[in-house]
């Protein structure tokens, strides 16, 4: 008996998962200012410890790099749902022929 309803957990998905979902791509855009603000952040430090004023052109790099690498990342998670739910049953004729809008000629 125990065995049945162990295997019903693992085929169900957890109860909030489209709520951390939802928050996991909010938190994107968060990421990014958070990213280029500590990148500023750290250029300004490196400007007062060496006295050059290019090495704040250093944090603002680094931080705009990191800015985009969390979009990169964020991409590749949602084009690998995607993927996913492409390779779905119920969309295998959108697959196959593409989408067709009743409007279209």
């Amino acid at each position: 008996m125990e065995d049945n309803t162990q295997s019903n957990e693992k085929n169900t998905p957890p109860k909030h998962r489209g709520k951390f979902e939802a928050l996991d791509n909010i938190s994107l855009g968060i990421s990014i200012v958070v990213a280029v603000i500590l990148g500023v952040g750290l250029g300004l430090l490196l400007k007062y410890l060496t006295g050059y004023a290019w090495t704040l052109w250093i944090g603002v790099f680094y931080g705009i790099a990191a800015a985009f690498l969390n979009v990169y990342k964020a991409y590749k998670r949602a084009k690998k749902d995607l993927d996913i739910l492409a390779d779905d049953p119920k969309y295998a004729h959108l697959k196959k022929n593409g989408y067709k809008d009743d409007n279209d000629n």
